[in-house]
């Protein structure tokens, strides 16, 4: 009898795991469901948040550590959730930035971008990973975020801000955060918020560098204060031109993140009037006071010409993207392709290929029979460059047959430098060099790559 009750009772204990085991796969799946996310391509209303009185048991447990902050407290984390943050850029800036304030309990997070995941994102843009390469990025950051805090309402717009729904987005969130990487985006995010009424937070990151600062806040400035004329497209390097290190826009987006949630939960913004500036290389940070809104300003003065959003891209010259931009600087018979050079090889005719890229781009990957001299050095007219150009010029005539002069085929990353370089030596022929011709390589090597040698390193 003993044996039969102990029996029984195993077989009990057995079927009470196998219940724990079915209902936890429930829970998961449950889960799972709850993270499907629609990715929006187009601007749809939303309802508002759900005013609340009181946290509930499972968020005291979550956000405790911050509850404890006199800053925050019960009525601050309350703040936050039925605050709404729409971000603008889902890419170095915004990853760090969405994550942090998914993690404080932010009500709503609108999570905007039209690019996909690359693999040359993801040393930066923490919310992606390997498996997430060619999937839009504010789906897979929306993902990421939900995985982090289920509880935050995310929405994923895979769309580009443009003047038609700008203003129809933006006046649906409470705060703006601005982590793009070009100017026309720049001043149509800040123009919406002007004429929305919405404050700011925006921030940049290049190379060892970052800014951050507040709009539109407090009687402060906005972007137009500062910046009423656009810089000339050809003075403007983005992460794709200079480059940035990894963890520089991940400080800055935090930094985002850190003012956000001030204004969120109902502090005043340490940044509002003043610039914070941040130098990686040397570990600093300076502050700079601002001036204040400007009365004159186009939008956000006494007496505002912009009273509508315009087109940002014919304002600003440029396109409203961080790709590479193509410039055309040379006529027709100044360039030839890639293709073109290649039969120039084929035919080994003597030449010169002057690679005009800096030293670092060069030791990344370069052709074999190139010679570089940065375009820095030759706008200066660096004497050492300079003559180094002209023995080169002079070691390749003596190797022609005819009096000929020799062709100087010039090259860089992207087909944008190479033709400054073709301009600098056309102005220095007859003086510091001997004539030649000199000819820009269209598309530079990453089209040598795509379009010629298909091992060649792409950056």
């Amino acid at each position: 009898m003993a044996e039969e009750v102990l029996s029984l009772k195993a077989k009990l204990n057995e079927r009470e795991r196998e219940i724990a085991t079915l209902k936890a796969k429930l829970s998961a799946l449950e889960k799972g469901q709850a993270f499907t996310l629609e990715l929006h391509d187009q601007v749809t209303p939303l309802t508002p948040l759900v005013s609340r009185t009181a946290l509930t048991n499972e968020e005291i447990m979550r956000y405790s550590r911050q509850l404890l902050l006199p800053q925050i407290g019960v009525q601050g984390q309350l703040n936050l959730s039925q605050t709404s943050v729409l971000v603008v850029g889902c890419g170095g800036l915004g990853c760090p930035l969405a994550q942090y304030l998914a993690a404080a309990g932010i009500g709503r997070l609108g999570l905007l971008d039209y690019d996909e995941v690359e693999l040359s994102n993801l040393h930066r843009q923490v919310l992606h990973g390997e498996e997430s390469q060619g999937q839009a990025k504010a789906l897979s950051a929306a993902h990421s975020v939900k995985r982090l805090n289920s509880e935050v309402e995310c929405i994923p717009y895979h769309l580009q801000l443009s003047p038609e729904n700008a203003l129809q987005l933006i006046q649906q969130y409470d705060i703006v955060a601005d982590c793009s990487d070009n100017a026309p985006t720049r001043y149509l995010v800040s123009d919406a918020c002007v004429l929305s009424g919405k404050p700011l937070v925006s921030a940049s990151a290049l190379r060892m560098e970052g800014q951050l600062t507040v709009y539109n806040y407090c009687g402060g400035p906005c972007y137009r204060c500062l910046y009423p004329v656009p810089p000339p497209p050809e003075t403007v390097t983005n992460c794709s031109d200079g480059g940035v290190l990894g963890v520089v826009p991940g400080i800055m987006g935090c930094l985002q993140a850190l003012e956000v949630l001030k204004i969120a939960s109902g502090k005043v913004s340490s940044c509002a009037q003043h610039l914070l500036m941040f130098d990686g290389q040397d570990a600093k940070f300076r502050s700079i006071k601002l001036r204040p809104k400007k009365s004159g300003c186009a939008v956000c003065g006494e007496n505002p010409s912009v009273t509508r959003l315009v087109d940002y891209e014919a304002f600003c010259g440029a396109g409203a993207t961080d790709k590479c931009r193509r410039l055309q600087l040379l006529s027709k018979d100044q360039r030839i392709t890639v293709q073109e050079y290649k039969s120039v090889l084929d035919k080994e005719e003597p030449h010169i290929l002057l690679d005009v890229r800096p030293p670092m781009e060069v030791d990344i990957c370069h052709l074999p029979i190139s010679l570089n001299i940065p375009l820095s050095s030759l706008e200066d007219r660096k004497s050492d460059h300079v003559r180094l150009l002209q023995e080169e010029i002079t070691r390749v005539k003596e190797r022609m047959a005819s009096d000929r002069q020799p062709s100087v085929y010039v090259i860089c990353k992207m087909g944008n430098d190479s033709q400054k370089a073709v301009q600098v030596l056309e102005n220095m022929m007859g003086l510091e060099v001997d004539h030649v011709t000199a000819k820009d390589i269209c598309g530079g090597l990453m089209a040598w790559a795509q379009k010629i040698d298909p091992t060649f390193p792409q950056y």
